[in-house]
């Protein structure tokens, strides 16, 4: 899809990211530490209830049927939003989402945002496009302000800044909060209180003094057009409730139909993402507040609210009767703890705002698989499973990559901005491509598999240590399997006086 785009800038593909991803030791024992240290914690609070199987397949299930009837809780949601007193817009790409919201702000005669919760955001590259326009936007949650300060990338869903250790935040603190705000302390220390307070003494101005904030949701109730957004800082609950504009921009795929549906995630979402019971701070809205329109001083909530329900990608992806199960993604981020993929090589590898096993199936879906990082997005795991296991939505990962390694080799049809259409393969898979013709034919001709198992056992101490042309790549970090004395279809004919077939 043309206009879809997820925020990121040009990047080299996965293997080559990748590779140097795995020699920067500090990266490497930053992801462990903190990744380790979640996903323990994650096990816990999961381990506590009895019924989390049944919670995990009543949030599948839920997503499940919302995806298949999303036209009707659309329209439901946007019903009930603009009865609520709100304006809702819908975006198709990313360009036409930058552009509501430019144009929202500078409507409003203001030249300043804060941000909460807004992966949807980084996924259209937003920030960038208000800097354009003259608008300045500062993100509130802290990973995210770290990021920003940094001039950096977010490479965690959950702890953006999760490649970064307490000693190069401090450092960054000293040197950039005086060019946003109010400086850090010069005799700062990196102790996490007293970068938390920095912190909060920074951003505390700018909450008191924003009139325009922008946010995103964790998920949105069609039958009363409620936000609700999940945070664990206080920061959500300032930018949502003390500017005068609100303007929320939202995946279409995070609506469900009803206030009980919304009871299951937010039992699994804490437990999965924070491993909490329950979020500190849980905000739900619904249309615009009251406002001080008497002049008495009294008010509550945002007096303008604005929600852009953005696509980019989404519906073409709900096409896919594969890989649609991506949308059912509630960005707990509990796939990246376990991933021994993600852990080695960290988020900023992935070349998008999604990393990890969920961006490695969400972003090629989204921006297609012609381009050479989202060509290779599929291959970048092992398959083991492990962030199946802890999906709280069941998703299986593991076959949504296999499903796109054979778009990515034989291409075939996908749906691209509403029209079926078949795609090319990607560059560079002509040798798999032959491999999987060649065992196809050996497959479906017994007596040549027979013949061709035979001949490799008698053959065995010629067997290389390396392959030669393409398979050379495969060998330089893989040891060949030894060839057995004999085939297991010998040994069975052997062991079991079986007649060959």
């Amino acid at each position: 899809m043309t206009g879809t785009d997820l925020g990121m800038p040009a990047f080299p593909p996965f293997p080559e990211a990748a590779r140097e991803a795995v020699h920067d030791e500090v990266l490497r024992a930053n992801l462990r530490h903190a990744t380790h240290a979640i996903r323990d914690k994650r096990a816990r609070a999961v381990a506590e209830l009895d019924d989390w199987d049944r919670l995990r397949a009543a949030g599948k299930a839920i997503k499940d049927h919302t995806l298949r009837h999303l036209d009707r809780y659309l329209l439901q949601l946007e019903a009930a939003v603009t009865a609520a007193g709100g304006t809702v817009h819908w975006a198709v790409d990313a360009e036409e989402a930058n552009r509501i919201v430019t144009g929202l702000v500078l409507a409003t005669g203001e030249r300043e945002v804060v941000k909460v919760k807004s992966m949807a955001t980084q996924e259209t590259g937003l920030n960038e496009a208000l800097e354009a326009a003259g608008i300045a936007a500062y993100e509130t949650d802290l990973a995210e302000l770290i990021v920003q300060l940094g001039h950096d990338r977010p490479s965690h869903i959950l702890v953006p800044a999760i490649h970064r250790n307490r000693g190069e935040i401090r450092d960054l603190f000293r040197s950039e909060m005086g060019r946003w705000g109010r400086p850090a302390p010069q005799d700062l220390g990196d102790d996490p209180r007293e970068l938390a307070e920095a912190a909060r003494l920074h951003l505390r101005e700018k909450f008191l003094r924003a009139k325009v904030a922008v946010s995103g949701a964790n998920f949105m109730v069609a039958e009363t057009g409620t936000m609700v957004v999940l945070e664990s800082e206080g920061n959500g609950r300032m930018c949502l409730t003390l500017p005068e504009t609100l303007i929320s921009v939202v995946g279409i795929e995070k609506v469900v139909p009803t206030f009980r549906d919304l009871e299951v995630f937010l039992q699994t979402l804490p437990r999965s993402s924070t491993a909490e019971r329950m979020n500190p701070y849980t905000t739900m809205w619904t249309g615009t507040g009251t406002g001080d329109r008497d002049g008495t001083g009294e008010g509550d909530g945002p007096t303008a609210f604005h929600l852009v329900l953005l696509d980019n990608g989404r519906t073409d992806t709900l096409a896919d009767e594969v890989g649609r199960q991506a949308l059912r993604c509630i960005r707990c981020s509990a796939c990246l703890n376990v991933c021994p993929v993600y852990e080695r090589a960290g988020g900023h590898a992935y070349g998008s705002v999604y990393p990890g096993p969920i961006g490695a199936v969400l972003s090629p879906q989204l921006r297609g698989t012609a381009g050479p990082i989202d060509a290779t997005l599929p291959y970048a795991s092992t398959l083991c499973g492990a962030c199946y296991e802890v999906c709280p939505v069941a998703i299986d990962i593991p076959e949504i990559l296999v499903h796109l390694r054979e778009r990515v080799v034989q291409g075939g049809p996908v749906t691209r901005e509403g029209v079926r259409v078949r795609i090319r393969p990607a560059h560079g898979h002509t040798a798999e491509r032959a491999a999987m013709r060649a065992a196809r034919l050996l497959l479906d001709r017994p007596g040549a598999l027979r013949a061709g198992e035979r001949l490799l056992s008698r053959a065995r101490r010629l067997r290389p240590h390396r392959l030669p042309g393409p398979g050379r790549a495969w060998t330089d970090t893989r040891a060949l399997p030894d060839v057995p004395a004999e085939s297991f279809r010998d040994w069975w004919a052997r062991e079991r006086k079986a007649p060959q077939k």
